[in-house]
């Protein structure tokens, strides 16, 4: 055993798991898939474990404005009654004839779930676009919950997503203790650190589409993107 743990030999031995017609073939490497799928389970929450354990982030520079439905509000106001602050930081800025499909589908996925989101953590979509264009994207895709708001002046766009102010994604997530505000987590992989073949992407897959398509024998695919628009038409397809 390591650390105490159960060899993930031995757990996947416990599996009964068997179907019609299956073949010794298709059990044997079923079986070994299981105690690789035993240790991603065992690396993901390790990697979730040291996460947490990591140090006070730097303290945030300035209480940064922003624009809401109901106009002005800043970073400190979007912690709500939450000590947690998660701000994904999305590909729609004013030079973009749409919004990227890719941070679509990721939100898309949390249209269902912000008032779970809302339990434990506070939550805001952040993008470049003045506000009135974020929201008329809202209406377009049916959306009710996802809780909008514009970077107007850019300043937190800058300090947190990219310096040079580009139309980038962003995943942040922000703690405040004692009434001061500190970066707690960033996702910092970036496309150069892909692996050879592979769509840049993170670690943590946050969009369930592709957790969903990594089970299924095509897999995600290598040039395939989900779609603006389902209507038959091309619109939107690429990051």
């Amino acid at each position: 055993m390591t650390d105490g743990l159960i060899p993930a030999e031995e757990l996947a031995g416990r599996n009964k798991a068997r179907f019609p017609n299956e073949s010794e073939a298709y059990r044997e490497a079923r079986n070994a898939l299981l105690v690789e799928e035993i240790r991603l389970r065992r690396q993901n929450e390790a990697v979730a474990a040291l996460r947490r354990q990591l140090p006070a982030g730097g303290e945030v520079p300035r209480d940064y404005p922003f624009v809401g439905p109901s106009g002005e509000v800043t970073l400190s106001s979007l912690f709500g009654d939450k000590d947690t602050l998660v701000i994904y930081s999305f590909m729609f800025g004013p030079q973009r004839a749409a919004p990227c499909p890719m941070c679509t589908s990721l939100i898309a996925a949390w249209e269902g779930k912000i008032e779970d989101f809302r339990q434990r953590v506070s939550v805001a979509v952040v993008a470049r676009s003045p506000i009135e264009r974020l929201l008329q994207w809202k209406i377009d895709r049916g959306w009710k919950q996802i809780p909008f708001y514009s970077d107007t002046e850019g300043a937190y766009t800058r300090t947190y997503v990219s310096a040079e102010d580009g139309d980038q994604p962003g995943f942040a997530v922000f703690t405040r203790r004692d009434g001061t505000i500190h970066h707690f987590w960033s996702e910092e992989m970036t496309n150069d650190m892909a692996d050879p073949g592979q769509d840049p992407r993170g670690a943590d897959e946050m969009d369930p589409l592709w957790v969903l398509l990594d089970l299924t024998p095509e897999g995600r695919g290598a040039d395939w993107y989900p779609s603006l628009s389902y209507c038959g038409c091309s619109a939107g397809n690429g990051g």
